[in-house]
């Protein structure tokens, strides 16, 4: 078992002020008070100051209880990154509600799913949300005010499930206090860093690695509604900020962006990547410009940040994720629950502060294994103490970010005509990392028509899940229990390159 490291003297007065008995929204009026005037927030043609971002929290919550929400409220966000959805968190945290980011990149099939397994009490969206939310809106009826199952119950964030079924992970204000904590000591944040936000906040590594934690610690936040490689090149070089938090396929984009060569990257002093496990060459294209790329290692469940690469130790460990965040204890078993040796491959298992309470409207230990959550994924810790990820023991794919779990597509294709069965795996990508092909049993004598079922794709499914190539065989390989073998079909796929997006 491995625990949690040190921190610095910085790092424990900033644990110190958020301690987990406070509210998101106690220490953002803290910070008010003591410098209002002060810039902490800037999007697009909009700068605010600590005192008047508080002033939006207090509109927004009086916009909540004005429609009758408070506490037991389930309140849906639709919409791209805003000054506005932060103070809807905020405003969540002051009235016991619990606020719901939801996906806009989903199909509205799956937003009203999500939205009716969350039983929303209202859904918030900005203008250029509308027809989403309408078409959202026409599928789902929405409920009354719930008890909350947990006091202290804030945000319910939803991943897909392994069986294809959206699964909401419930955290408590004290479990994001935590988390924002461990983000802060972790990367060495303070009050004085400038933090570019790119990836979008309905994921909690958009929301808080970085820029939540940035926000209650003081420090300046330069939102972008939207990730675009020239817009963060360009502010990269005029506004300067410290440091920002990318993914691979957002690296990538960066590093072909024609400006890449000749951006001036000198003022950050790192950048962070969360998500999946990143490939080396896009961590040493930053390496080579002087800049080092740390990594944290989590879920939508943990929080996320779970292990972590510091900053300074990031230059000489490229493609590792580092050692376990502060409040963090880590386990890597085999398949019978058994710690395994130094060296060795086995399971992440975590326990800490920050992990979700635990899945929405399902029982109260799932997802968990003797106390500890089971990540599915795979590691080993090395003689320095330091951890590698290897690979993941689920199927879930990670595409530019996104998880995209096979049994969502495959699902889809159940009963389609003509398919006796049907595979999802992923393949290497240069740009995205993997994404996913589909390969098809045709029933003898059958034909499938791929035209419309790429139809019911796109009516059923976002984009980013579609099948960038779907095979046809007579027949798929399998074990002698009848299991597909998805690596032998993945060992058949590679040769052949699927086609850009």
């Amino acid at each position: 078992m491995t625990e949690p490291g040190g921190e610095s003297g910085r790092a424990r007065a900033e644990l110190d002020f958020l301690e987990p008995t406070a509210s998101l929204d106690e220490v953002l009026a803290r910070r008010a008070r003591k410098h209002p005037d002060a810039p902490a927030l800037v999007c697009g043609r909009q700068t605010l100051t600590r005192r008047q971002f508080g002033e939006l929290v207090d509109a927004t919550c009086l916009g909540l209880q004005a429609d009758g929400l408070g506490r037991g409220a389930f309140v849906g966000w639709l919409g791209l990154n805003s000054p506005a959805m932060l103070a809807a968190l905020f405003a969540c945290a002051r009235l016991g509600a619990v606020f719901v980011p939801l996906n806009w990149r989903l199909a509205p099939a799956e937003l009203a799913e999500i939205a009716g397994h969350a039983g929303l009490s209202a859904l918030r969206f900005t203008p250029e949300m509308a027809p989403l939310a309408r078409q959202v809106l026409d599928r789902i009826q929405l409920c009354g005010p719930q008890a909350p199952a947990h006091d202290g119950d804030l945000m319910l964030v939803y991943t897909s499930g392994t069986t294809g079924h959206p699964k909401g992970a419930m955290h408590t204000q004290a479990g994001m206090l935590a988390n924002a904590s461990a983000a802060l000591a972790v990367q060495g944040l303070h009050g004085d860093d400038r933090v570019l936000s790119v990836l979008p906040l309905f994921h909690v590594g958009g929301l808080c690695i970085q820029t939540l934690p940035a926000l209650l610690t003081g420090a300046l936040v330069l939102l972008h509604e939207r990730f675009e490689p020239g817009a963060w090149l360009q502010d990269v070089a005029a506004w300067r900020p410290s440091t920002s938090l990318l993914v691979p396929a957002v690296m990538k984009a960066i590093i072909d962006h024609p400006g890449f060569p000749s951006t001036d990257l000198s003022a950050l002093r790192f950048l962070n990547s969360g998500s999946s496990v990143v490939p080396v060459s896009l961590i040493e294209r930053f390496h080579q410009r002087g800049v080092p790329v740390a990594q944290v290692y989590g879920s939508t469940e943990t929080g996320p940040v779970s292990i972590a690469l510091h900053p300074d130790e990031a230059l000489p460990n490229a493609g590792r994720v580092g050692r376990p965040a502060p409040g963090v204890q880590l386990r890597l078993v085999d398949e019978r629950g058994v710690d395994v040796a130094s060296g060795e491959v086995g399971e992440i298992r975590l326990q800490a502060r920050n992990l979700m309470r635990g899945y929405h409207r399902e029982p109260a230990q799932a997802g968990f294994v003797d106390g500890w959550f089971a990540t599915g994924d795979l590691a080993r810790m090395l003689p320095d103490g330091q951890c590698e990820v290897v690979g993941r023991a689920k199927d879930m794919i990670i595409s530019g970010g996104e998880n995209i779990y096979p049994a969502e597509i495959e699902n889809l294709v159940a009963g389609w005509p003509g398919v006796a069965e049907a595979a999802v795996v992923g393949v290497p990508d240069e740009r995205w990392g993997e994404v996913p092909v589909l390969v098809l049993g045709a029933a003898p004598g059958a034909t499938i028509d791929l035209v419309a079922l790429a139809d019911h794709f796109r009516a059923r499914l976002a984009r980013f899940k579609h099948p960038r190539r779907i095979d046809v065989l007579s027949e798929l390989p399998k074990t002698a229990l009848g299991k597909v073998r998805k690596a032998d079909l993945v060992v058949r796929l590679v040769g052949s390159r699927p086609p850009e997006a």
